[in-house]
Parts: structure tokens; C-alpha cells; sequence
């Protein structure tokens, strides 16, 4: 039987695909460096996060038009830009995402970098460049900053170069998980309150869950690294052994404690955020499957 979650994604998937193969090379003026924008953006990811700012408009019931789509894929820009640099040779230097050849391996670094300039740039223009209230563009535009800037991701990976062969401590490895790949995971719901104008004194347990499945997510992460495949998780393993992780903090089966109890706070938050506000969480509950059902390797 299809589960909430199932129907959800059978619909919108295709509409966020179709959005992102179509408007990346309407809103860029120079061949290679659409193809290049476009490679990377429409390589097979899951779309977790807009899937995740749409999940929250479905459960207030708000409507979801072509300006609403257009604001939610921003974030996928967003997303796509941080791995793309991320790959690099400057970086952690990866051949391998999704299964496939990272960008700057089939373009060169000079143009890797510049599509994923291109795509924060044009993250931007998609939040604004649409029929949405001016109070909704300027919100989410300055939430988007946030979470993907200097107090956000970039701040996060800045903690992972400048801490690379040290041991943090395990407060110091979860403010570096939070920032890294945290923030734009809360973003992606906060995002959906913001458009569905959920009032500010309603949002903190959604974002709870929010901030929980963020920390789950990388913990998750880590442990793929030491018992996934290849093949399962589209890149190589076996490849953070000098960085800071969970598995090599905490050991294998620490790890496994920490994800098991960090899903239990992410479904408890939504508990409770479903008591105050009245609205059915089921649907956002089951993106948590997304680690109990593979946890178990």
C-alpha cells in the first residue's frame, strides 16, 4: 500500500524535475556554462529539500502555483552549488557524485566554479523573480542567506577544512554538522511556514524537527561511509577516515545510537507540533523512514 509520503513524491518529483531541466537554461546566457549548471543540478538527487518545503504548504492546505515552485527549487540551486564546490580539487577533491562524474571533472575546475556561482546567483533571482508578496521575497531571501552563508553552510565547511585531522569534541562536531548540512535542511521548512504565512510564534517545533532530521541526516551520512557501497550512495567510501564523523568520534555503534535517538526527537517534535497546530505531521513523519529503513545494514 502507498504510503503518504509514496503519492506526495509520485506528484511532485516529476513538476520539481521538470521546473529545474527547464528554467536553468531559460535564465542562463551562455551555452556551456547552462549545460554545466545543468548537469549537476539534474543528476538524480533525491530533492529532499524542496520536496520538504512542499510537504509543509501540504499539510496548512496551502496552495502550491507555479510562483511557489519556482521560490521552492531555489533551494535546489542552492544545494547543487554547495556540492559542486564541494567536489572540487580545492576541496575534497571527489571524481564521483550520484553515480556520476563530479562537475569539474567533465568541465574543468574554471567552469565548475563558475556554475556553481551561477546557480547561488540565480537561487537568488528564482526567490524574487516571481508573483509572490514583497514580506515573502524578503524573508525568504534573507533566511536563504543565512542559512547558506558565513552563519550557515559555509560556515560548516569552513570547520571541516580548518579541523581536518583533529578530533572535535562531540559539541564541536554537532555545531559543524549543523551548519554544514543543517541549516539548509531548516531552511527548506522554515521556508514552507514563510510562503504558507505560518505565524513566527507557530513555527519553532516544526523547525525542531527540522533541526533534528538535519543532525540525523549527516550522522546518517557517516555511517554510509563505513558500511554503504559504491554503488549504493553514488560516490566512494570509506573516505572520511581523518575527518570528523560520527562513526569515528563515537565508534560504529555509538553512531547508530545517536541516529536512532535523534529520528525519536525529530518525530517527537513533530508530535507535539501537531497537538498545537492542529494539522496532520504524517507526512513529514515519514521522510524519518528515510533512515530506519536502510539503518539496519
Amino acid at each position: 500500500m502507498a504510503t503518504k509520503l509514496n503519492v506526495f513524491q509520485s506528484e511532485w518529483l516529476p513538476k520539481i524535475n521538470r521546473f529545474l531541466e527547464t528554467q536553468i537554461p531559460a535564465d542562463t546566457d551562455e551555452e556551456t556554462l547552462a549545460e554545466a549548471m545543468s548537469y549537476s543540478v539534474n543528476a538524480g538527487g533525491k530533492r529532499l529539500r524542496p520536496l520538504f518545503t512542499l510537504a509543509v504548504l501540504s499539510i496548512f492546505d496551502k496552495p502550491i502555483t507555479q510562483d511557489v515552485l519556482k521560490a521552492v527549487c531555489a533551494l535546489e540551486l542552492m544545494h547543487s552549488y554547495s556540492l559542486i564546490h564541494d567536489d572540487l580539487p580545492a576541496m575534497d577533491n571527489d571524481d564521483l557524485r550520484r553515480g556520476k562524474a563530479t562537475n569539474h571533472v567533465v568541465y574543468g575546475a574554471g567552469m565548475a566554479t563558475l556554475a556553481g556561482d551561477g546557480l547561488q546567483a540565480l537561487a537568488f533571482q528564482w526567490l524574487v523573480d516571481n508573483q509572490l508578496p514583497a514580506e515573502v521575497h524578503s524573508e525568504l531571501t534573507l533566511e536563504l542567506a543565512k542559512a547558506a552563508g558565513p552563519e550557515g553552510m559555509v560556515s560548516g565547511q569552513a570547520d571541516d577544512i580548518h579541523f581536518e585531522g583533529t578530533r572535535l569534541s562531540l559539541a564541536g562536531l554537532q555545531k559543524l554538522d549543523k551548519h554544514k548540512t543543517g541549516a539548509l535542511i531548516r531552511y527548506a521548512i522554515n521556508a514552507g511556514l514563510i510562503i504558507g504565512g505560518i505565524s513566527p510564534d507557530d513555527r519553532s517545533d516544526l523547525l525542531a524537527f527540522a533541526e533534528s532530521y538535519g543532525a540525523a541526516f549527516q550522522i546518517y551520512d557517516d555511517i554510509l561511509d563505513v558500511v554503504g557501497t559504491e554503488q549504493q550512495i553514488g560516490k566512494p567510501v570509506h573516505q572520511d577516515a581523518s575527518k570528523n564523523t560520527y562513526p569515528n568520534l563515537l565508534g560504529l555503534a555509538g553512531a547508530r545510537a545517536a541516529l536512532n535517538q535523534t529520528v525519536k526527537d525529530a518525530r517527537q517534535s513533530l508530535t507535539i507540533a501537531s497537538q498545537k497546530l492542529g494539522v496532520d505531521t504524517t507526512l513529514l513523519a515519514e521522510f524519518c523512514n528515510y533512515f530506519e529503513l536502510k539503518d539496519e545494514q
